[in-house]
């Protein structure tokens, strides 16, 4: 997890370190922890590279947790890329409705053949894989917010409910 001091060392981040040492960016309430999943998981998805950076100026007008955030941009790292891959294809094949014959038919040009017939199902299969990706991040976002104020929830109350155990073993006379 990125340190507020790493974060005012770090070269590109130095004509606005001092927005980051915000102490609100670092702490951990009820608000800015499901904001830091969402935008963690938002930055995550739509950019393949320096994704911690954009969580991290995303953080600083939504006031989310900057720690939370830049950690859950690791939800898409160099071991799972393929499984993203193919899980973007697939949303946006379904949300688009592609396959070959739509394709062909909505440009006939690349089913002439030629060049483009060759190069034609790689332009398919990124287009329709970037749009997956794009609806990826929207949707994950929007349910790691919901999941991250869901699971704090469940934290805090079951932290509560151990308060006056815990309390009652400390002073059983009362």
């Amino acid at each position: 997890m990125p340190q507020r001091e790493e974060m005012a060392r770090n070269r590109w981040l130095a004509p606005i370190a001092h927005r980051f040492l915000h102490s609100e960016l670092w702490s951990f309430t009820r608000r800015s922890v499901p904001r830091g999943v969402a935008l963690g998981l938002f930055a995550a998805f739509i950019v393949p590279i320096g994704q911690i950076f954009l969580a991290a100026f995303l953080a600083l007008p939504a006031r989310a947790n900057l720690p939370v955030a830049a950690l859950i941009t690791f939800v898409t790292n160099p071991f799972t890329v393929p499984f993203w891959l193919v899980v973007a294809n697939k949303v946006g094949r379904f949300v688009l409705k592609v396959d070959a014959a739509t394709f062909n038919a909505a440009n006939p040009s690349l089913s002439a053949g030629g060049f483009w017939d060759k190069f034609g199902w790689f332009l398919e299969t990124a287009g329709v894989t970037a749009f997956g990706f794009v609806v990826l991040s929207i949707v994950s976002a929007a349910l790691g917010y919901l999941i991250g104020g869901l699971v704090w929830r469940l934290v805090v109350a079951r932290k509560w409910n151990r308060r006056p155990a815990r309390t009652k073993l400390l002073h059983p006379a009362e």
